[in-house]
């Protein structure tokens, strides 16, 4: 029997005490009686009068209990631990601890069910385990501290701020907790407390501080002394109050939870039941079983998707469009060149698609100058060999009309007749004759492909090259616009592999890792602004030794807001100080006649410098082009950044690219520190995806949709995607997915299943 002294009173008084002062049982209540009872129960199991030691494992119960036994009833009557079993499907208002204005914060979240709150799981993990002595701390170290409270001051600062600091001591030394605009800490805190203490070690006026440090009286073990998740928060809902929620509603909610998945699935890979996942990743033992929760909930979010997204693509039959090749190995005797193993890997997968009775839904995915339009066009010329039309959309008028060009001048000598289609194009009439006729068998264009007026004869292949620049309903248009056409997409902005399983589940994948003139010897230059005069003393020196290369801004004309040469200013400055050099200019707001005009006269050497806005991005193929300076770089992503570096070098030439920023925050200077180091262009979209997010990498719809997957590290989960997708595959093959997953499916991801197919 525990003495009346016991080191359990003292410890559970601290508890009931936060708890009282809080007016209700949060996560730190209800974590720190969970540690209690962990570390206590075997000798307070006996004041429990009538409950047997069969009960231990129920640690509610036991709780319960032990409350009612050892603290004041009133307490225990006020705040039963027992929470009634709720809807998951409820609004998150009818959670415990949600009132309307509660609500409304949470909805920015995406927290509008009781479920939604459950599953909104932690970023990461932090550990609040380890106790220093504050005598051996270390600069910029995220420690625990405990020790008594010395002193306590107030003050008032300007602009009606207010500052709390605590001088807390444990005889190695003196440390300041310091918090602004929290004014009540300095009623909860006295001197000669003991407390805990965790956050960043920082010096300041030769002070050893935590500035808003997480505090709580010593030994309760509650915020300090474990492993704390820690879960993206928004303005007025901090990460402790999300914590608190969670715990104050998950006991409640973990009975109702059900597992989605096939129980031999989940067991071949090894992930614990779901239930216990959701458990494990909001109140983790440690490191080890909160990573082996998020797999396991990771694991299931993407199976789940890729079996939306294959059961999808599955469900249309096609057509086959096989051939004997005779056009295709025509086209490649004419080349100067070999193809590479992985164009020629390449084309084996999409002869393999063509043939079969289903339809061809192919990524293509390669770096700048994998040779990513020469596999389209073999692909594209397998299909007219079959009797078939191919549409090739591109995103700009300029990379039309140099498709265009460039396979008019390929397919010369073959029987194949290309058009080109945009809305500056002359003759629209009879092309749209042509098409509908079946005269036309390959046809190049914009979004003028898409109108209404625009009828093929028989339409077996769409193209769409920078597909992420084409909206839902400009994609799907054009498929409509043939008998369950067969779809081949194209980027030319690396994405990392992971997110391109994620997003293109229903797309098998071709990829282009290799350089058809190998390695680019492209040197890359980071400077500051104010070395710009250098630069311009390079460039002329280029232009002396007869080089030919872009300068590259990121507006068209001066902005007030932003203090930023423009292309058009920046065109007429070269013109003065290089008079007789021959300068262009290109940007968005010409008409197409002066775009063409302008890259006609670079192309043929009229023009040796051509200052231009991201126009010229993607697809403009300038061989003898071997230098770009790039002003105001920090305004560009990694992905256009690299995709504008793509623009020189595209005979193997060694060139040069010189960035010019002032890199104002720590995100521009990673950015161009990475752009400056790296040239692989995978490499780059994964240091992008690390420093920025998805965001970039994908547009704003493709990131809101990737946020759904609340579990998945996307920077890490590379294996685990190869292994959902294989499962969902499995799965399909047994037969249709059940009525009560598909419904989840649908529920989950149904609107991003739909924007991602079409």
């Amino acid at each position: 029997m525990p003495q009346e002294n016991s080191d359990w009173r003292a410890r559970l008084e601290k508890i009931l005490r936060l708890e009282q002062s809080t007016g209700y049982r949060d996560a730190a209540v209800t974590c720190g009686l969970e540690a209690f009872l962990r570390d206590h129960l075997p000798e307070l199991l006996p004041r429990a009068e009538g409950y047997s030691a069969a009960g231990e494992n129920d640690r509610r119960h036991a709780v319960e209990r032990l409350l009612q036994v050892l603290s004041p009833p009133s307490v225990a009557k006020r705040h039963p631990l027992e929470v009634p079993r709720i809807d998951l499907d409820a609004p998150i208002t009818e959670a415990d601890g949600v009132g309307t204005k509660r609500a409304s914060l949470l909805a920015k979240l995406g927290i509008e069910t009781i479920e939604d709150l459950i599953l909104y799981f932690p970023r990461r993990l932090e550990d609040r385990t380890r106790f220093v002595s504050i005598g051996s701390v270390r600069m910029g170290e995220s420690v625990c501290i405990r020790g008594e409270v010395a002193a306590v001051s107030q003050q008032r600062l300007r602009r009606g701020m207010n500052l709390v600091k605590a001088a807390v001591g444990d005889g190695t030394g003196f440390l300041y907790g310091v918090w602004f605009n929290q004014p009540w800490i300095a009623k909860q805190l006295n001197r000669g407390d003991a407390i805990d203490l965790f956050g960043r070690i920082e010096r300041s006026r030769r002070e050893l501080q935590m500035n808003s440090p997480v505090w709580e009286p010593a030994g309760t073990g509650i915020e300090i002394g474990r492993w704390v998740p820690v879960y993206p928060a928004t303005e007025g809902v901090t990460d402790r109050a999300i914590r608190a929620l969670i715990h104050r509603n998950l006991d409640a909610c973990l009975p109702s939870m059900v597992e989605l998945l096939p129980r031999a699935v989940r067991e071949a890979q090894g992930h614990v039941p779901r239930r216990a996942a959701v458990e494990a990743i909001h109140r983790p033992a440690d490191a080890g079983a909160f990573e082996q929760a998020r797999q396991a909930l990771a694991f299931e979010e993407l199976t789940l998707l890729q079996l939306g997204l294959l059961g999808t693509a599955r469900e249309a039959p096609g057509r086959e469009r096989s051939s004997d090749g005779s056009l295709v190995s025509s086209f490649h005797a004419t080349l100067p060149f070999q193809l590479t193993s992985a164009q020629r890997a390449a084309l084996v997968e999409m002869r393999d698609d063509l043939a079969r009775p289903t339809r061809m839904m192919r990524l293509l995915q390669g770096d700048v100058g994998s040779g990513k339009t020469l596999v389209a066009l073999s692909a594209a010329l397998r299909v007219i060999d079959a009797g078939f039309q191919v549409a090739f959309m591109v995103p700009t008028e300029i990379l039309a009309e140099q498709h265009a060009a460039t396979f008019e001048r390929l397919l010369a000598d073959l029987p194949v007749t290309v058009r080109l289609l945009t809305g500056a194009s002359k003759g629209k009439a009879a092309i749209r004759s042509g098409i509908e006729d079946g005269e036309v068998d390959l046809l190049v264009g914009t979004h003028a492909l898409i109108q209404d007026e625009v009828s093929f004869r028989d339409l077996g292949l769409v193209i769409v090259d920078e597909q992420h620049r084409f909206g839902v309903v400009q994609r799907s248009r054009i498929e409509e616009k043939g008998d369950r056409v067969d779809v081949l997409v194209m980027s030319a902005t690396p994405i990392p592999r992971t997110i391109t399983l994620t997003l293109y589940g229903e797309f098998d994948v071709s990829v282009l890792d290799e350089l058809p003139l190998g390695e680019r010897a492209i040197e890359t230059r980071w400077v500051e602004e104010k070395q710009r005069e250098d630069v311009y003393r390079w460039v002329g020196g280029f232009l002396d030794a007869g080089r030919k290369g872009y300068v590259v801004l990121p507006l068209v004309s001066e902005s007030e807001k932003l203090a930023i040469k423009a292309a058009v200013q920046v065109a007429d400055e070269l013109a003065e100080k290089f008079p007789s050099r021959g300068i262009g200019l290109i940007h968005g707001r010409l008409s197409s006649k002066e775009k063409a005009d302008a890259m006609r006269a670079f192309v043929v050497g009229e023009a040796r410098l051509l200052v231009a806005t991201t126009v010229i991005e993607v697809g403009i193929d300038v061989p003898d082009a071997d230098f770009i300076v790039i002003e105001h770089a920090d305004r560009f992503g990694l992905s256009q950044l690299h995709q504008l570096r793509g623009r020189i070098g595209r005979a193997g030439q060694p060139s040069e690219c010189i960035v010019i920023a002032d890199a104002t925050t720590e995100e521009a200077t990673q950015r161009l520190r990475a752009f400056e180091t790296h040239d692989d262009g995978f490499r780059l979209s994964e240091e992008d995806l690390r420093i920025r997010g998805p965001g970039d990498l994908l547009g704003t719809q493709q990131h809101g949709y990737i946020s759904r997957l609340r579990a998945v590290d996307l920077m890490r989960d590379l294996n685990l995607m190869r292994e959902a997708r294989s499962a969902a595959r499995r799965i399909l093959e047994r037969g249709p997915v059940p009525p009560d997953m598909g419904a989840e499916i649908e529920r989950r991801y149904g609107e991003m299943i739909r924007f991602l197919r079409v």
